[in-house]
């Protein structure tokens, strides 16, 4: 159970009728499954709901949209939209650098500002926050609270749930995995959720180009520090030569992992603007995100990620020299 207090959050629904709904940027299926959840334990609750991100989600997670309107900042949001909601919820983040574009509408409202987060880096939003550093998924504590408002679990719901808890605890095999969690999970089945296939839609729909990206990202896997730190990259001619984009390049860096001996692993992709996102993994005693913070990202522990200016080589090299002085620090 979420160490959370929810009694103020309910009555800042109850007080309120139009709520507009945010999570990060590049939402994953734990930010867009839970804002869409909450969204519709407060339509239950009668209440009008927007859902508005900084950037439009992966294609591979519309099967969680369904019926929901999801819209994005770039694609003719104006500041109207925004001073329209008398509550604002940033949900599975609490990051400025998260949110670019929203921020800047997000600032100008006098909405009230409500934060629901379960990472370690943190900014101050200006909002009232619930959050739970020690929750392995923001699909946990949306669990708990439409359980404080007394809502109902749908077959929808526990979907978007599901997806949102299994994909952000590694389909539970990370550490953040507690008993808790899989009595949450054993609510979801009950309620209607299909791991099967939850899971062939998010994992089993890949594409012949994505399957020939794969194959090149981990034909350059390399290793450093006596094996224990595994990483590969991708420039923007592995995109044009393989017919991919960016954002296939999800989930990649896990298998950088999968070597034996490895601790912590990264991968970086260029992005067609030429900066580089890292996305950084671990286990045990190397906290990846406090090199995710020196670069002014952030996140978990274990799970985390930046965004560097390029050139692609010398992003590498300023992340391997952050991994170094972790390296010898651990050493001491």
């Amino acid at each position: 159970m979420s160490s959370i207090n929810w009694t103020p959050l309910c009555e800042i629904i109850e007080a309120h009728q139009k709520i507009l709904l945010s999570c990060h940027v590049r939402p994953d299926a734990d930010a867009l499954g839970s804002e869409l959840a909450l969204a519709g334990f407060l339509k239950e609750l009668g209440k009008e709901v927007r859902v508005i991100n900084p950037s439009a989600h992966p294609k591979s997670l519309d099967f969680l949209v369904q019926d929901n309107e999801v819209r994005y900042v770039g694609d003719g949001v104006t500041t109207e939209d925004f001073e329209w909601a008398e509550v604002h919820i940033i949900l599975d983040t609490s990051a400025w650098s998260q949110l670019p574009g929203l921020a800047n509408f997000y600032r100008k409202t006098d909405s009230k500002k409500v934060v629901i987060d379960h990472h370690v880096s943190s900014d101050s939003l200006g909002a009232e926050e619930f959050k739970d550093i020690t929750s392995p998924a923001a699909g946990c504590l949306v669990f708990d609270l439409g359980k404080a408002l007394n809502c109902t679990l749908t077959p929808e719901i526990a979907t978007l749930l599901y997806a949102a808890i299994a994909t952000d605890t590694g389909w539970f095999r990370f550490p953040s995995t507690t008993s808790y969690t899989m009595q949450i999970i054993s609510e979801l089945i009950k309620a209607g959720a299909e791991p099967h296939q939850i899971y062939e839609l998010l994992y089993e729909q890949n594409s012949l180009p994505q399957l020939k990206l794969m194959g090149r990202v981990l034909d350059k896997v390399q290793t450093d520090f006596d094996g224990q730190l595994a990483y590969t990259i991708v420039s923007c001619e592995d995109f044009s030569a393989t017919g991919t984009t960016p954002v296939d390049t999800e989930g990649l860096v896990n298998y950088c992992l999968t070597l034996a001996g490895t601790q912590a692993a990264f991968i970086a992709v260029e992005q067609r603007s030429r900066q580089v996102k890292i996305s950084f993994r671990s286990r045990s005693a190397w906290d990846i995100s406090k090199i995710a913070e020196s670069f002014g990202g952030g996140g978990h522990r274990q799970a985390s990620g930046a965004m560097l200016n390029g050139p692609l080589s010398s992003a590498v090299t300023k992340v391997l020299a952050k991994f170094r002085e972790m390296f010898d620090t651990i050493e001491k």
